[in-house]
């Protein structure tokens, strides 16, 4: 089989899905290659101004943050951020992906982003650090362009190696926003705008497998962890944190579910996979909606309404679930509960 050189420099086998692209820049071989080919031609290529053939003029971007409505203001804030951190990279990691041409796909992207801080912008005054962060983006694409999109950021780890910790760094956004009548409110449901995509994923059993396993430690079945996941597995965590083994990951789920025990949880999205050359894989887009009303990883109980959009992927292995990453925005919680508590 013929090879062509990917947006990612390497040689990868071309029509490696087994799958055609109608409705397509025909230079994009693939659903994988066009992700990963735009973001980098987006935001490394500058070539910025392609959001407007990229994403519709009306589409949703929702992320813990805020929501933003329409190319025109994604177009500002990528010029924004790139203002900030004008050596932004964009590493694909992976594309877990659902659909066909004909009703359009689901891609959720992996990425590991690294930026220098060099000019003072929405995170402050200009640090010069050096970052590292994982980002998951669920975009909904047809026709060669995106009209749908779910964003999450590791907000933590990004906040945590300028030198903040994401509660101070949420309480100075506030007040740096206008104070807590005039600040930019997180993303909740009710702040929420009917997009277009309208599917739930597919019914491949490693997305249901993985569907099942969290949705058992959501319901306190930690014994879950034991059973399913394998000893020697690799976590990859909100805030940066690299976690090995059942007591990291019981640690990680029980910090979250006790800090809000009671709040109801949702996949709204499952996808599973089984290719070539990679693991079985999953990705899921959940949520976990309620009051902060227990001691857990976000502190003592405030009593704060607080919405959790959260993102997973899973690599599964001979001996269980082998891989995990994990992301919600840390400081977007924070923020829902200081903006109870000032």
């Amino acid at each position: 089989m013929s090879t062509a050189a990917g947006p990612r420099g390497e040689q990868k086998h071309e029509k490696r899905w087994n799958m055609t692209l109608k409705g397509f820049d025909p230079k994009f071989k693939d659903l994988p290659d066009y992700i990963i080919g735009i973001t980098k031609e987006i935001w490394e290529d500058r070539g910025i101004a392609t959001l407007n053939q990229y994403y519709a003029a009306d589409m949703p971007v929702r992320s813990p943050a805020s929501i933003v409505l329409g190319n025109k203001n994604v177009i500002s804030a990528t010029m924004a951020t790139l203002a900030e951190f004008p050596d932004r990279t964009l590493l694909g990691e992976d594309v877990i992906w659902c659909g066909d041409e004909e009703n359009g796909f689901l891609s959720s992207h992996r990425l590991l982003s690294t930026a220098t801080h060099t000019r003072s912008g929405i995170y402050g005054e200009a640090t010069g650090k050096r970052l590292k962060y994982r980002i998951i983006a669920d975009c909904a694409v047809r026709d060669n362009q995106i009209y749908d999109e779910w964003l999450i950021r590791d907000q933590g780890a990004i906040v945590r190696q300028m030198g903040w910790n994401p509660k101070a760094f949420a309480a100075d956004l506030i007040e740096r926003e206008g104070g807590p009548e005039n600040c930019v409110r997180p993303f909740t449901p009710d702040l929420d705008v009917a997009g277009e995509y309208k599917g739930r994923g597919n019914a491949h059993p490693i997305g249901q497998r993985y569907a099942d396993i969290t949705s058992r430690i959501m319901a306190a079945d930690m014994a879950a962890i034991g059973m399913e996941y394998d000893r020697a597995v690799q976590l990859e965590l909100p805030g940066g944190v690299t976690g090995h083994s059942h007591g990291d990951a019981d640690q990680f789920w029980m910090g979250l579910r006790a800090a809000f025990p009671n709040a109801k949880f949702e996949i709204h999205h499952q996808i599973g996979r089984d290719d070539p050359e990679f693991s079985p894989r999953a990705a899921l887009r959940w949520s976990l909606t309620g009051k902060h009303e227990g001691w857990g990883a976000f502190g003592a109980p405030t009593g704060a309404d607080v919405h959790v959009m959260g993102m997973s992927h899973a690599e599964f292995g001979p001996w269980g679930l082998r891989r995990e990453y994990v992301l919600f925005d840390e400081t977007a919680i924070w923020k829902q509960i200081v903006l109870k508590t000032g």
